[in-house]
């Protein structure tokens, strides 16, 4: 799989551009801000745009939307919790489970509840890779303190979820650096206060997040 990073807005959040190869298919990740950069790079690229799939509603992961919309007719997914708050339009409504094709490779949908309701990750098992919006960043995890998020949902996402992602799954999440969940179990501080773990805790040294 081919990644494409874009960064941007107040809050520096991450929106990804993802396909195989120059003229292939791709999907938007999260475009939270300058749907017109997003645009730019499918062209230079020659890409097919299949759709844009958004991880949870906050603004600062959907404020591209619209015009990438306007001007591609893409359709968007989200998952049905966070469906019923986001404020535009969403063509197919996620549960968790589904399965989309990009040329071949297949992107699981996995329903992690927890920064908010119908926060969602994007997940391939061919390349070992995950997007993970809000729900787990390199060093900690997403906040629980907004409108819709849970203390207790988030527990039982990482739990139940991401705790059974191998080592050499790199996580691309929607802030921040990625990282392999290697270096996750031994710098990110929350997620072994879940696990029950945290006499491995290592502040993080300067190491690279993926080694």
């Amino acid at each position: 799989m081919r990644i494409k990073s874009l960064v941007g807005g107040q809050l520096e959040s991450n929106g990804y551009i993802i396909s195989q190869k120059d003229g292939a298919m791709c999907y938007i990740i999260d475009p939270g801000y300058s749907g017109e950069k997003y645009l730019r790079v499918i062209k230079e690229a020659a890409l097919v745009l299949k759709g844009i799939i958004l991880t949870h509603h906050h603004h600062d992961h959907v404020g591209g939307v619209q015009k990438i919309k306007s001007e591609t007719r893409c359709p968007v997914f989200m998952h049905g919790e966070d469906a019923e708050i986001y404020k535009g339009e969403v063509d197919t409504v996620l549960y968790g489970g589904e399965k989309l094709s990009l040329d071949g490779e297949e992107l699981l949908i996995v329903h992690t509840p927890g920064h908010t309701r119908g926060s969602i990750c994007v997940y391939s098992e061919k390349s070992k890779v995950c997007f993970t919006g809000d729900t787990i960043f390199n060093v900690d995890l997403g906040r629980t303190d907004l409108r819709d998020g849970s203390d207790a949902e988030m527990c039982a996402s990482i739990c139940n979820v991401v705790s059974a992602w191998a080592n050499e799954v790199v996580i691309y999440p929607g802030h921040g650096a990625p990282a392999n969940m290697k270096f996750v179990r031994v710098h990110n501080r929350e997620y072994l206060e879940i696990m029950g773990q945290l006499e491995n805790y290592r502040p993080w040294n300067g190491e690279a997040f993926i080694k």
